[in-house]
């Protein structure tokens, strides 16, 4: 019924992909009344925790430009809870009034919508009355609970208001960057414009290097049987084709067969190697994958060396580039087009100078970056005169993530990683899947450049619900969901949302797409938008304020000290063993003729009472099939801990003996006092022995109750990449200065 109802409405739509470009009506957007907004409320007119005041100065200075009679002093600590009522179930935009005057690198505050954490906002310093956007947020039809709740504290709050968003156009131009791309790519991103804003296309990234037991199927076939349909865009990665340990893993082929055969869309990205010791490394020299690595914690290799010709990292780059360059020359020479992600989340956690990053190509900061990935893109326009390119750009919602950006002329399409199931999430749950579909975070992808370019969720865990995306206007270009359990456990992704998912409407799936060749004589139909039925807000007299306070447990956070908001992992509550005290063993000898010795038994080894410091310490796992993957949090009780007295073992029933790598993928301090944020990688190490994982910090920091945690996320995998099995029974043994004590 579906497909029979997109193709009876859609030929001419289809014919026109092969004549030029057309209009396409795009998601209507709520229609504002500029002269009056929705709701807004005094500060001192809502519900103020008793630790909030409110005042007209501050020591006795007058903060003159408030309106009202005042405003709400918020100092340590303290909530303020207003409630609105909104005619519909959707998005709505939420701002303050505020003035900020202690902290010139931001004080870092909580948003709760219906008792749900949506994550924390950093408020700029201003001394001054100025404005602060929280984005466009989701209320659902009739009484809405709003607060604002003390992070850092110290900021002072005159008004908030809740008004219909001003939702950006999202109707974007076919132009792409490289004027001379291949009448297949021109037609791709043509199809691409006319979906934008309308639906949404489904794809799936595949695995690589012969994962899956050699089965790179095994993703596909699965959403297949599940729902009776396979995703329109495959996703692959180039990193096999490489000057060190480089090898044929048939990517090329697949993604000839994907396009031509199966009549699919292809996107592909680039986890490039560099050898781990470069200074040791001969240009032109076989290096075995384990010695080889993309994090610039594992290598000395110079990113910003990398753009200075003469270099031998830029001789590296050059040869890695070239290599590259050969696939994408067959891709070329058999009319297919790509959609590519090359040196994708380089910003990482974060920062201008690269101290937030995980890829090697991200770590010496957004300047050189840029560079990199000019290099690239004239290498592959110019040098090597490929055309089939539609160039992706991965960013980030930090405030410095602008800074990263390449440009309008060497850009079409911006993505953005969605990972918050695990990390980061603000749904309210603490397991399973998160259908979220972060529709505040599309929206500030698209104001990035200033709606010129689509945007994409080019990776993600959980792939958000219709309905949500619908409700919150969320138009991703695409998704495209990590492989293994990413997609196929239930623990990401809830077979039912699935199902419903890839068998609506707005979702294109690999049967719907059009055909895209060049000169095909009888176009498949195309996917016929289908229009979203905004109401029209009705005019309504402003709410009348009636405060409901709202009883939600206080979550455990940790701030990343970044002045843009960054979702705060709350860590799984700690259950301290509570001490075992073993009995001694009372020998009564029995009277022989020849005295037997006394066998003394092997004492049982629980965990030692410590009074004072002591490290405590969280951990949760993610089995994702070939790789699992850890997130550690260790903070302090009884007194400030030296971190280089923490060890951690970890093992589980089932957790394979055979040879193992480890790696450190994030380890960081996050405090809620200076520095706030001190990257620890390169004092975390990890190995694996006899089926058991050990941790050690090198480093002497010392950690005081209160402050913050060492957190921890690691992966590890068995050297020849076989699947793991199902761990149960989980251990964990925590040490401190040689003494078990959790």
């Amino acid at each position: 019924m579906k497909g029979s109802l997109k193709k009876a409405c859609t030929i001419f739509t289809a014919l026109t992909l092969l004549l030029g470009l057309i209009t396409v009506p795009i998601m209507p957007t709520a229609q504002v009344n500029a002269a009056t907004q929705l709701y807004t409320i005094e500060c001192e007119d809502a519900e103020l925790s008793s630790d909030l005041q409110v005042t007209n100065n501050i020591y006795g200075q007058v903060k003159s430009g408030y309106s009202g009679s005042g405003f709400a002093w918020m100092q340590g600590s303290g909530t303020l809870t207003f409630t609105v009522t909104v005619p519909e179930t959707g998005i709505y935009s939420v701002s303050t009034r505020y003035m900020q005057e202690l902290s010139p690198d931001g004080r870092l505050q909580y948003l709760y919508i219906n008792g749900i954490n949506k994550g924390s906002f950093m408020l700029p310093y201003t001394t001054e009355w100025a404005d602060f956007d929280f984005g466009t947020q989701k209320l659902t039809k009739g009484s809405n609970t709003i607060q604002i709740k003390s992070g850092w504290g110290y900021a002072y709050f005159d008004t908030f208001t809740v008004d219909y968003p001003n939702v950006p156009s999202l109707e974007v131009q076919p132009v792409l960057a490289d004027s001379q791309s291949t009448e297949e790519t021109q037609l791709l991103m043509n199809y691409l414009t006319q979906v934008y804003g309308n639906n949404i296309i489904s794809g799936q990234q595949e695995i690589y290097g012969g994962g899956n037991d050699g089965n790179p199927e095994l993703e596909f076939d699965w959403i297949y049987n599940l729902t009776g349909k396979y995703p329109a865009i495959r996703g692959f990665d180039f990193m096999n084709y490489n000057p060190l340990y480089g090898w044929e893993d048939g990517t090329t082929n697949r993604v000839i067969d994907w396009v031509n055969t199966r009549n699919g869309i292809a996107a592909g990205c680039w986890h490039i190697n560099v050898p781990k010791n470069f200074t040791s490394y001969e240009l032109g020299n076989s290096v075995d994958w384990k010695e080889c690595t993309y994090k610039p914690t594992e290598t000395n290799f110079n990113t910003a060396n990398a753009v200075i010709p003469g270099t031998k990292e830029y001789e590296y780059l050059m040869q890695a580039i070239d290599d590259l360059a050969q696939q994408l020359l067959i891709l070329q020479n058999n009319n297919v087009p790509i959609i590519l992600r090359p040196f994708h989340e380089a910003e990482g956690n974060g920062g201008l100078n690269g101290e937030g990053a995980w890829f090697w190509w991200g770590s010496a900061g957004a300047e050189v970056y840029k560079q990199l990935w000019n290099l690239l893109y004239t290498q592959l326009t110019e040098t090597y005169g490929l055309h089939n390119i539609i160039w992706t750009y991965n960013s980030y919602n930090y405030s410095t993530s602008p800074s990263w950006y390449p440009g309008d002329d060497k850009v079409d399409i911006v993505g953005f990683d969605k990972y918050n199931t695990v990390y980061n999430r603000n749904d309210g749950l603490t397991s399973g899947p998160n259908e979220d579909p972060i529709s505040s975070i599309f929206y500030k992808m698209v104001t990035l450049t200033n709606g010129q370019k689509m945007v994409a969720m080019t990776e993600n865990d959980t792939i958000p619900s219709v309905q949500n995306l619908k409700e919150e206007k969320s138009a991703w270009l695409y998704f495209c969901p990590w492989y293994g359990d990413f997609i196929m456990s239930s623990s990401y992704n809830n077979p039912i949302t699935l199902t419903t998912l890839y068998q609506s409407d707005y979702v294109i799936t690999l049967d719907e797409l059009p055909n895209l060749k060049s000169g095909a004589a009888t176009p498949t139909p195309v996917v016929t938008p289908t229009p979203v039925v905004t109401p029209t807000p009705v005019v309504t007299p402003t709410p009348v304020v009636t405060p409901t306070p709202v009883v939600t447990p206080t979550p455990v956070v940790t701030p990343t000290p970044v002045v843009t908001p960054t979702p705060v992992v709350t860590p799984t509550p700690v259950v301290t063993p509570t001490p075992v005290v073993t009995p001694t063993p009372v020998v009564t000898p029995t009277p022989v003729v020849t005295p037997t010795p006394v066998v003394t038994p092997t004492p049982v080894v629980t965990p030692t009472p410590v009074v004072g410091a002591k490290p405590v310490v969280t951990v949760t796992t993610n089995n994702n099939g070939n790789s699992i993957g850890q997130s550690y949090s260790i903070s302090a009780e009884g007194g400030t801990i030296d971190l280089s007295k923490v060890s951690i073992v970890y093992t589980a029933t089932g957790f394979s003996t055979a040879a193992q790598s480890v790696w450190i993928d994030h380890a960081a301090l996050q405090l809620n006092v200076s520095p706030y944020y001190v990257s620890m990688n390169s004092a975390i190490t990890g190995s694996i022995s006899n089926g058991k994982l050990t941790l050690a910090v090198n480093s002497n920091t010392q950690l005081a109750v209160g402050t913050g945690a060492l957190t921890i996320n690691l992966r590890f995998a068995k050297t020849d990449w076989s699947t793991y099995g199902t761990l149960t029974n989980p251990v964990v043994q925590v040490y401190y200065d040689g003494v078990l004590v959790q």
